[in-house]
This record gives C-alpha cells, structure tokens and sequence, in this order.
C-alpha cells in the first residue's frame, strides 16, 4: 500500500488548512504577549505581520504539496520530509534575531522562541490537515 493525493480536494482544503494555520499563529501570538514583557518586537507588536507570513508561506506549502502530490512516487513522506527541512531552516532568522537583540527593542530569546513555536504551530497544522485531508491509500498498481 502507498499513498496518494487527491489534489481535487486541494481547492477547499488548501484555504482551510492557511486560515488554520493564522489561527493557530495568533494563539500563540496571545499568549506570547501576556507572558513575555513589553516592548514587543514588530513580529508580535503589529499584527498584520504573523497574519501575512502565516498566509504567505502557508499557500507557498499548499502549493509544493500539489506539485509533490502530482510528481513524487510517495508523495505523503517527500512532503514530510520537504516540510521538517524548511521548518527548520524558518528557525535561522529567528536565531540570529535573538543574537543581535539589542540592535531591535523586544527582541529577546523570548521572542525567537516565540516566533519558533509560531512556525512549529503552523508547519504542523499544514501538513497535518494537508496530508488527512487529501491522502487515499490505494493499492500497488491501483491510481485514483
């Protein structure tokens, strides 16, 4: 058995999983500024920022999962593997945000992991709602 995608259902699932994965960033976002003390960084003090970049590179998954649906001989795992190597490539602005902190007010390593859990939140509703949402297993010489 292997699995397969049914990029038909991308047309609802890929606006559904991006306005998810904004929800679940501004969860965070709240709860990041009712711990951490003011002066807030420009990624938790404006809003639209979190909202953009969620949006932004949220479609940009839902866009590579359609190509790996439509190329790749297993597409689930390619995905996987694709997401947990740009999720960890997210984390290195937010690094070298929190190394050079006092040159930006708010950004402390407080911050950086906060815009960490942000991408981890997100990256994991993507690619959890993606692939359940999508994915059929199917038969060995079975296609759908």
């Amino acid at each position: 058995m292997t699995s397969s995608i049914q990029l038909k259902k991308l047309w609802w699932v890929g606006p559904l999983t991006v306005f998810s994965a904004v929800i679940g960033v501004l969860i965070v976002r709240a709860i990041a500024m009712a711990i951490l003390p003011p002066p807030y960084a420009p990624g938790l003090a404006m809003i639209m920022i979190p909202i953009v970049l969620t949006v932004v590179f949220c479609t940009g998954a839902v866009i590579v999962f359609a190509l790996v649906g439509r190329f790749a001989k297993n597409p689930v795992r390619t995905f996987i593997i694709i997401s947990v190597v740009f999720l960890f490539i997210s984390f290195i602005p937010d690094l070298l945000v929190a190394s050079m902190g006092a040159s930006m007010p708010g950004a402390t390593w407080g911050y950086a992991i906060t815009l960490m859990i942000m991408h981890v939140v997100a990256g994991f509703i993507t690619v959890f709602m993606l692939i359940k949402l999508t994915a059929a297993k199917v038969e060995r010489g079975e296609r759908t």
